[in-house]
């Protein structure tokens, strides 16, 4: 495996900044698929149906991308914890 790849996944924060970066890049891929609908609604009805099944799998997939930045941030959270890398509030 190539080690710039493997390097960008060393550590949770690296992960982190990968979904960021991905997520961004998905949002920008809506705003240009739906602004291709806008200007196809004179299209043919098949168009118009692949681009809404474009739009639905790209929100799925935005879902997807925010439930692994909610995992990994309790992963992080778990492995503070473990190496008691978090001050204790005292009670």
């Amino acid at each position: 495996m190539n080690s710039a790849v493997t390097a960008s996944f060393e550590t949770i924060e690296s992960a982190q900044e990968y979904l960021g970066l991905l997520t961004q890049a998905l949002l920008e891929s809506q705003e240009a698929v739906k602004a291709d609908m806008q200007v196809q609604v004179s299209s043919t009805p098949r168009r118009l149906d692949a681009l809404k099944l474009i739009v639905y799998n790209l929100e799925k997939l935005n879902v997807h991308l925010e439930r692994s930045h909610r995992i990994l941030n309790d992963l992080r959270t778990l492995r503070r914890l473990l190496h008691q890398e978090r001050p204790r509030i005292a009670a």
